[in-house]
């Protein structure tokens, strides 16, 4: 660990430490106290939703999504909305924000380049990292000359500032002076609003790093949390975007909450996005068979049950000869589809031997999956 490392080494980040003082102070101090003197009414309060909503999407699905790891393309009058209310949700300009995460997910885990590492405790990768100028957080656009080449990107990097104090304060103040009530506009729809955003996207880079499960990999700390699903957009599913970070979802199956996956989806139905990249299923699935190897395997070398012990080490051992047997048919597959696009008949093998093969082939490690688990309970 080198002295960037030790907290009390770099120098305050002044900026951001009274940006969250005079956003956080009037929550504590004087919502409370309007509350129960005057009161909010309905209206406030879904002005609250809505324009947490927006912040929250327009970070998730714009920053982070988009710009970010580019799993798909916007139309310029969604990035200017991104643009504009990713600005609102007061995390920095576009430019700065992705090409940080870039890093983030470079040398996740990384004491030293890891911007929040989360090996150097909650606290530091929740808000920690952001009061100090530390020189794993040091800004570098190497990574991002896509984003600098961006019109939109640009602009917002040179105004943020203004855009910033625009839209936070701008908004709030119409809708209360719409509503006749301009005070309680700005503590409910402008400074609670923004403190529940911060750490509501805080939470990815500290708790989605500490509690939750890792069903994909254990390269990494991120895991997967349903519950902090519902407070991210979706984007709780952290294990998962970790190994396959440039998938438009973050819950893939339709049962996970991901509102930033379904916005996506209905901005790609009326013609706002297109290109929205997916994980082929087959490869989902090979990283849960992996894990599950990986896990029974652990359980085996813990279980006191000499008897039984035999008998499972054979059973993985057959179900891991299996799964490579599996993936070199997939391998076989792939060059098939291959040397098919050389000969332009590639939409014939898609759609009838190379599809339904395919499909064989992800029901196998589906089956797989729930046979190898069952060894690594057995095992326990």
């Amino acid at each position: 660990m080198t002295a960037d490392a030790t907290p009390n080494r770099a120098p305050l980040n002044w900026p951001a430490i009274f940006m969250f003082l005079i956003t956080t102070i009037p929550v504590v101090t004087v919502l409370p106290w309007y509350w129960a003197t005057f009161g909010f009414d309905g209206f406030e309060w879904v002005c609250f939703f809505v324009l947490w909503a927006l912040n929250g999407m327009s970070i998730t699905a714009g920053y982070h999504r988009l710009w970010a790891h580019r799993s798909y393309e916007a139309s310029k009058p969604l990035q200017i909305f991104y643009m504009l209310f990713g600005a609102m949700a007061l995390q920095n300009s576009i430019l700065v924000w992705a090409s940080s995460h870039r890093v983030h997910h470079r040398h996740v885990d990384d004491v030293d380049h890891d911007p929040y590492s989360a090996k150097r405790g909650l606290w530091f990768s929740h808000l920690g990292w952001m009061l100090r100028n530390y020189e794993s957080g040091k800004q570098d656009f190497r990574n991002a000359k896509d984003l600098e080449a961006n019109p939109i990107v640009a602009f917002q990097h040179k105004y943020y500032v203004p855009i910033a104090v625009g839209m936070n304060f701008g908004i709030p103040l119409l809708l209360g002076w719409m509503h006749g009530d301009i005070w309680g506009s700005l503590l409910l729809g402008g400074f609670l609003r923004l403190v529940v955003s911060h750490h509501c996207t805080f939470f990815i880079n500290s708790l989605a790093h500490f509690w939750g499960s890792r069903p994909y990999t254990t390269e990494n700390t991120a895991r997967d949390n349903g519950i902090l699903a519902l407070f991210t957009w979706g984007e709780g599913y952290h294990n998962y975007h970790h190994l396959f970070q440039w998938d438009y979802r973050n819950g893939i199956r339709w049962y996970q909450w991901d509102p930033t996956k379904w916005l996506i989806s209905a901005a790609k139905f009326v013609g706002l996005a297109r290109s929205l990249k997916r994980v082929p299923e087959f490869q989902i699935r090979q990283a849960l068979v992996e894990r599950q190897l990986q896990k029974a395997e652990e359980n085996l070398g813990q279980c006191q049950d000499h008897g039984r012990l035999a008998a499972l080490r054979q059973s993985l051992e057959a179900e891991a000869q299996h799964f490579k047997e599996t993936l070199a048919h997939w391998a076989t597959l792939q060059q098939k589809k291959v040397e098919a696009a050389k000969k332009a008949v590639i939409d014939h093998i898609e759609h009838t031997e190379f599809a339904h093969r395919v499909r064989e082939l992800e029901e196998s490690l589906r089956q797989q999956y729930l046979r190898v688990r069952l060894i690594a309970v057995q095992a326990a």
